[in-house]
């Protein structure tokens, strides 16, 4: 291989927002999650509402209840 061509493989630790951390390698530093096999409701069998941005209050505000 080429020298100085690929990106550097080294250790990174994924948080969660539920706080779960998760250590592997990677070519990127640290990072936060916003979900992960702890708290995903697909995992967890909860119904859990996941809203990004507001979404969820601007489709209730359009389509609610009239």
């Amino acid at each position: 291989m080429k020298k100085d061509l690929h990106p550097e493989y080294k250790e990174a630790t994924f948080t969660c927002a539920c706080g779960a951390e998760y250590n592997t390698k990677s070519t990127i530093d640290s990072r936060t999650i916003d979900i992960c096999s702890n708290c995903h409701p697909f995992y967890t069998g909860k119904q859990k509402l996941v809203d990004a941005a507001g979404k969820v209050e601007k489709f209730k505000r359009r389509y609610g209840q009239k």
